[in-house]
């Protein structure tokens, strides 16, 4: 049996984001992945980011933990699973510079048929969870990813998360990931590393047709 190889690349400032990168990085490694999981950095300086309390600190801690996402993980990948908090209802600059990064494989084409999907949280209730991860839908058409939402294809889909990808919300950084959303980040996994692993697997010949 294969065993696909999922990048997980994502942004995450108050770590809310991060644990949930961490529960599907579980999830995929339960159904036999490997797994890399890597933290966009920021690309503003220093006097930007002292206007947000502790934000320095934390991005320090955090890139200690992860390495940045390169080119070349999102070639070594099957699938590519991309998480961000909600900027203003849209992708985060930092996730969003990774992305844009990623034109050389786009235009070889070397993207086109892995596997993709998003997760995201957001710090208020109806703070554009959904939207967000829909604006990361179309960047992955364009890279070529085959796209795997969530449906309801899991019991934990029905106490929290969304079809399109696993969320939270942290009510101003007070809350973070409870049982119910981890489990549908651990979903998550498991289902990218199941898709991931039958879209690299033997490729069926469909025989040409005779004119």
């Amino acid at each position: 049996m294969s065993k696909p190889k999922i990048l997980i690349a994502f942004y995450s400032r108050n770590s809310s984001t991060e644990l949930l990168a961490k529960a599907i990085a579980e999830g995929a490694l339960s159904e036999g992945a490997e797994v890399r999981l890597r933290r966009a950095r920021e690309f503003v300086g220093p006097e930007v980011m002292r206007q947000s309390p502790g934000w320095s600190e934390r991005a320090t801690e955090m890139n200690a933990k992860y390495e940045a996402p390169t080119e070349a993980d999102a070639e070594w990948a099957d699938a590519i699973v991309f998480g961000t908090p909600t900027r203003f209802g849209s992708i985060s600059a930092e996730l969003k510079a990774y992305i844009d990064g990623l034109g050389g494989l786009w235009l070889q084409g070397k993207l086109n048929g892995k596997a993709g999907s998003v997760f995201g949280s957001t710090s208020s209730k109806h703070g554009g969870n959904e939207s967000t991860l829909l604006s990361i839908y179309a960047p992955m058409a364009h890279l070529g990813l085959i796209i795997v939402p969530l449906g309801y294809a899991d019991a934990a889909m029905f106490s929290a998360g969304t079809p399109y990808g696993a969320t939270h919300v942290s009510h101003r950084d007070t809350v973070m990931p409870d049982a119910d959303h981890l489990a549908v980040a651990n979903f998550q996994g498991r289902r990218v590393a199941s898709v991931a692993r039958a879209l690299a697997g033997p490729r069926i010949r469909v025989p040409e047709t005779v004119s």
